[in-house]
């Protein structure tokens, strides 16, 4: 008797165990699945790392809304500044004239840096848009009347397959082809940015390799000894509530570091913390001096 109820025991045992391990592999893959969800939403940037005490500090006391995202290219190293914002989407405004102007050149609509485009006399906005542009004198001046023109000469059905093939953000245009970056559909958050830089930076896109290299000259902003920092400002002035962008990467001779800024602007003023943030933070973490 006292032989077969220690057996009993035993099935009894080996029963409930199974059970468990039926209940955790069906809780990991539960997991799994839920991991693929987030994935398919935000493409992992990098391992979060604590954000320096004087940067928050410096943001707090100046009252600033807004998100830094800085990623690593070599390593697992990522710090993200307001993690909620970092995933709101907004109009990219002109950091759009980054994949803008791979596509003129992909598409031939102009066939160089120094092709002109013959201002037509009206007041632009800016005196340094009141002139005749190339690509050289537009992208880093922002020029809107020249990127509206090459956009009219590509249309939106080529806008369309583009933006599907880039992963673009939310990938919507509507129907104004030469303002949708500016007060349209399109929309990307500050995580987007960073993942899109870094397929850029690696030529990931079918773009023919000298539009690359041209692209990555037009977007150089700063070179020093210790990094070449290339970037691109972006501000939404057309929507209810302005947006400033600043996006790009900073080149040292270990890394590379894959950066996006987007703030609130109330003011003009307030569109100057877009280089500074970055800048600051990238000093606070000791990536520059």
């Amino acid at each position: 008797m006292k032989k077969r109820f220690a057996i009993l025991l035993i099935l009894l045992g080996i029963s409930l165990l199974g059970c468990s391990n039926q209940s955790i592999t069906d809780q990991d893959i539960t997991d799994q699945n839920n991991n693929n969800e987030l994935t398919d939403s935000h493409e992992p940037v990098s391992a979060d790392f604590e954000i320096p005490i004087a940067f928050n500090e410096f943001i707090s006391e100046n009252k600033i809304n807004a998100t830094v995202v800085v990623s690593s290219l070599n390593s697992e190293k990522g710090y993200t500044h307001n993690p909620d914002r970092a995933e709101e989407r907004f109009l990219p405004a002109s950091t759009f004239k980054i994949p803008n102007t791979l596509i003129a050149l992909q598409e031939g609509v102009i066939s160089d840096e120094n092709e002109m485009i013959k201002w037509d006399g009206q007041d632009k906005g800016l005196p340094q848009w009141n002139k005749d542009q190339s690509l050289r004198t537009a992208f880093p001046s922002s020029c809107v009347w020249f990127y509206q023109e090459l956009a009219r000469r590509i249309g939106l059905e080529k806008y369309e397959h583009y933006l599907n093939e880039l992963d673009y953000g939310n990938r919507k245009i509507g129907a104004s082809v030469d303002t949708f970056w500016l007060e349209g559909e399109i929309k990307i958050s500050a995580l987007e940015q960073i993942n899109f830089l870094k397929k850029i930076y690696q030529e990931e896109f079918e773009f023919n390799q000298s539009h690359y290299t041209l692209l990555k000259d037009l977007m150089v902003v700063e070179e020093e000894p210790a990094y070449i920092l290339r970037a691109k400002t972006g501000w939404a002035k057309r929507t209810a509530s302005q947006v400033g962008w600043y996006v790009g990467y900073l080149e040292t001779e270990e890394d590379v570091w894959f950066f996006s800024c987007n703030l609130e602007i109330h003011q003009d003023s307030d569109a100057n913390y877009r280089e500074e943030l970055v800048m600051r933070l990238f000093k606070d973490l000791e990536i520059i001096k």
